[in-house]
C-alpha cells in the first residue's frame, strides 16, 4: 500500500497537529514499557502513553470525518511519512533517561493541562468532548512528572545534575508551543483553538513553581526551535516512525 496525500485545510491541520502529537509522545513513552526504574513507574508511563494514544485516535477519527475520504485513524498513523506528520518537535526527541522524561513530560503537560481546559469550550463539537476527556488525563500527567521533577531535582547530585542538563536540553523547544501561524489564528478566530498567549501566564506560573520546589534555575531565554507543525522535523521522527510503521509497510492493510 502506498503512503497517502493528506488535503490539508485549516481546520484538518489543526486536527492533525494535536493528533500527530499525541501519537508520537505516546510511542515516546511506551519505550520505557520494561525499562522504567521500578514496576509502579513502568505502569504509570505506560498508562500515561495509553492515555495519550487514545486522545490521538479520536482526534484521527475526527480528522477523518473532516477529510471526507473514508480513511482510518490506521492510515493517517501508518501511511503518512515524517514529512507530513505535523507533531510539535518536543514529542519527537529520543527517550532519553528518566529525567529526559520526566522533564518533557512536565512542560508538555504545563502547556497542554490549560490548553485542553480551555478547548473544551471549543465551537468543534468534537474538539470540545475530547478536550474534556484530555484535560482530566493532563491534570493527573501534570501532578505525576511534576512530583518526579521535583523528587529527581531536589535529590542526589547526579539526579540534580541529569534533571538540570534535560531542562536545559528541552527548553528551546518550549517556544513553539506559543507560535501561531496562519493555520492557527484562523482556528483561534473561529473558536476552534484557544490562543496559545493566553495559556503562556499559566504554563509560566506553573513550570515556575515546580521548578523552584525542584531546586532548579529557569532556563535563560534562548533562540527557539520550530518546524514540526508545518512537517520540518528532526533526524529523529523518520526512525521512530520506521519503527512505529514497519509491521503496516510489510504487511500493507493487516488487521489483528
Amino acid at each position: 500500500m502506498t503512503t497517502i496525500r493528506v488535503e490539508e485545510t485549516p481546520h484538518l491541520t489543526a486536527i492533525l497537529r494535536l493528533a500527530d502529537t499525541a501519537l508520537v509522545l505516546s510511542h515516546r513513552l511506551s519505550e520505557w514499557c520494561g525499562h522504567a526504574p521500578m514496576l509502579e513507574e513502568d505502569l504509570a508511563l505506560a498508562n500515561i502513553a495509553l492515555d495519550l494514544l487514545g486522545q490521538a485516535r479520536l482526534l484521527y477519527q475526527h480528522a477523518a470525518e473532516l477529510e471526507g475520504k473514508g480513511r482510518t485513524e490506521d492510515d493517517y498513523a501508518y501511511l503518512r511519512d515524517a514529512p507530513q506528520f505535523r507533531n510539535y518537535l518536543i514529542a519527537e526527541l529520543p527517550r532519553g533517561d528518566f529525567a529526559f522524561t520526566i522533564v518533557r513530560q512536565t512542560l508538555f503537560s504545563a502547556y497542554f493541562h490549560p490548553f485542553w481546559r480551555r478547548a473544551a469550550n471549543s465551537t468543534d463539537r468534537t474538539l470540545a468532548a475530547v478536550a474534556a476527556k484530555a484535560e482530566k488525563e493532563l491534570a493527573y500527567h501534570l501532578r505525576h512528572a511534576g512530583a518526579w521533577l521535583v523528587r529527581l531535582g531536589d535529590g542526589t547530585e547526579e539526579s540534580h545534575r541529569r534533571t538540570r542538563e534535560a531542562l536545559d536540553a528541552l527548553w528551546p523547544y518550549t517556544g513553539e508551543f506559543f507560535e501561531v501561524d496562519a493555520v492557527s489564528r484562523a482556528m483561534i478566530e473561529a473558536g476552534v483553538l484557544p490562543d496559545p498567549e493566553a495559556l503562556r501566564p499559566n504554563f509560566e506560573e506553573t513550570v515556575d513553581r515546580l521548578l523552584r520546589e525542584a531546586g532548579l534555575p529557569r532556563p535563560p531565554a534562548v533562540w527557539m526551535q520550530s518546524g514540526g507543525l508545518r512537517g520540518v522535523h528532526t533526524e529523529h521522527l523518520g526512525h521512530m516512525l520506521a519503527v512505529m510503521q514497519h509491521l503496516q509497510r510489510a504487511y500493507p492493510g493487516a488487521r489483528w
